[in-house]
């Protein structure tokens, strides 16, 4: 049977991309009627389209400051009605609703809304849209007649598949307009869902019980498919990566590519992991990252030097990492990783890049160049999968009050120590679990990542930790350790005693403290205890 063309549309858009152009088509190229409401109604009418105000067709005015205009019948009944059924068309006839073909609608910005750290409460619920939800989905049910659309960016091919089918579109076309619309609905539910289950506090008046956590009883995940990727982990596993509406401004999902090969499953993972740790850092800082572990990591005066002595920690392991920077990148970084040490580079993340920068690195046409235009730290949940469900927690960011440290040695750590210590205590929390990274001079010389008892992971640290003091021309003596959790004998102290280390951060709270400290009193190594541990696993 054939597709019968378009002949009436109602248009309620809030983002206005493109919609003169579409409508103005539709109206010239094809004689549709449009309906539309609002400010949109006043847009088009301005650009010279013949619009039908809603409160003219439905004879019913808008109210409630716009919160009803499009919740009527003569709206609904024409997106819905079955144009196949008698009884359908009869009761249409009956109560003189005509048939409405095409529906273009996008909703409020509620999660634009929401963002603004000043919003009030009223602000945001009065940016909770009800009649486009409606119409769109009305109009996506009966998908067998109706084109719904919800996009800007799909109206150029509506157009174009108008003009191959007479003025219609096919129903191939009309159910994925349709499945478009119910993702979009979802995600935005779970917007609204989410915010207000944040807002909602315990021991209010109201007579429903009230969620005692910062999570919600129904967690809903929405996200857009940004791109399918070549393969996952392994080339044996499909892949595929997605942006969650609600992605920071200047996290990995927003960041610009400048250059290189498309990002992979790995890629996206090493990255995310170099570009977290690197803003843990307020001064000039770098991290080199390999398989999710910094090999290179240092903090200086200007982040060229960083570089250089971040690689100077590692550079067997920097071959193929991720190189992360928390500043804009300048010329001289880039020769410094490409002409001095001539690194192999997968992907590079920072805020920005200088010209001369960028040019220099489009020599390297694979290399990735991502650009993020900031270096806010990210806050607000992480989810990972297990086997049939789903973790939620707090992204871990290394924010603990100095002040609140405890030095339970006779020794206190010196000024240096303690500037070493604190930088030591933000790169580890970056590496696996059980995790010790030793460091001196605000650079991670030697870290012993993911081992399953921590005597492995500090002898591992110390090792990794000699070998870059003597291809830093440096000596093997008044080094710091980090340990992500803490002691549970004072064996870990005996290997870093052994091994240069005059200073160590950790948590504390083990039953054996009391061994570490005696033996740290022993050695005269000052060691801190920060109350919180950073497990990474």
């Amino acid at each position: 049977m054939a597709e019968k063309p378009i002949k009436r549309a109602l248009v309620s858009v809030t983002d206005k991309t493109g919609v003169i152009d579409f409508v103005k088509t539709l109206e010239s190229e094809f004689g549709v009627e449009v309906i539309s409401t609002g400010g949109t109604a006043r847009v088009l009418a301005d650009a010279g389209v013949r619009v039908i105000p809603i409160e003219e067709y439905t004879g019913f005015p808008e109210m409630m400051d716009g919160r009803v205009k499009t919740l009527h019948p003569k709206v609904h009944g024409g997106l819905l009605c079955r144009r196949d059924d008698e009884g359908h068309l009869a009761d249409a006839a009956a109560h003189d609703i005509g048939m409405i073909d095409l529906v273009c609608v996008n909703l409020y910005e509620f999660e634009k809304t929401v963002a603004n750290p000043d919003v009030t409460f009223a602000d945001a619920i009065e940016h909770i849209d009800i009649g486009g939800p409606s119409m769109l989905r009305s109009a996506a049910k009966n998908n067998d007649s109706v084109t719904v659309v919800s996009d800007p960016t799909d109206y150029k091919a509506i157009l174009s598949e108008m003009r191959a089918h007479g003025g219609a579109t096919t129903l191939d076309t009309r159910r994925k307009l349709a499945l478009k619309v119910y993702s979009t609905t979802a995600a935005y539910d779970k917007a609204i869902s989410m915010w207000l289950a944040s807002n909602l506090t315990a021991g209010s008046d109201a007579t429903v019980n009230q969620p005692t956590s910062n999570f919600p009883e129904q967690l809903i995940v929405s996200a857009t498919k940004e791109q399918d990727l070549r393969y996952g982990e392994n080339p044996r596993q499909s892949a595929a990566f997605y942006v969650a509406p609600d992605a920071p401004e200047h996290s990995l999902a927003r960041a610009q590519q400048l250059q290189g090969k498309p990002l992979s499953y790995n890629n996206l993972l090493d990255t995310d992991a170099a570009w977290s740790a690197v803003r843990e850092f307020d001064e000039p800082a770098v991290i080199i990252l390999k398989h999710q572990n910094p090999c290179g990591s240092a903090t200086a005066e200007n982040v060229t030097e960083a570089y250089d002595r971040a690689f100077a920690c590692d550079p067997v392991s920097a071959f193929g990492g991720i190189i992360a920077v928390n500043r804009e990148v300048p010329l001289s970084l880039v020769e410094h990783f490409a002409d001095v040490h001539k690194q192999f580079v997968e992907v590079m993340i920072a805020p920005s890049y200088t010209a001369e920068a960028l040019e220099r690195l489009s020599k390297r046409t694979n290399m990735r160049v991502l650009a993020t235009g900031g270096v806010d730290r990210t806050i607000g949940h992480e989810i990972r999968t297990v086997d049939g469900g789903i973790l939620v927690q707090d992204i871990d960011h290394v924010d603990e009050d100095v002040t609140s440290f405890t030095v339970p040695t006779k020794r206190q750590p010196t000024q240096a120590e303690m500037d070493d210590l604190l930088f030591a205590w933000k790169v580890c929390k970056t590496v696996k679990s059980n995790a010790i990274l030793v460091a001196k001079d605000k650079a991670g010389l030697g870290m012993g990542p993911g081992q399953p008892n921590r005597v492995d992971a500090a002898l591992l640290a110390c090792e990794r930790a000699e070998k870059a003091c003597e291809r830093m021309g440096v000596e093997a003596a008044g080094l710091v350790a980090a340990s992500d959790a803490f002691f549970p004998f004072r064996d870990n102290v005996d290997v870093l005693a052994k091994h240069g280390v005059t200073a160590i951060i950790q948590p504390g709270g083990s039953m054996r403290d009391d061994e570490s400290i005696a033996a740290c009193n022993e050695y005269g190594i000052a060691m801190v205890f920060t109350g919180n541990r950073h497990f990474r696993h």
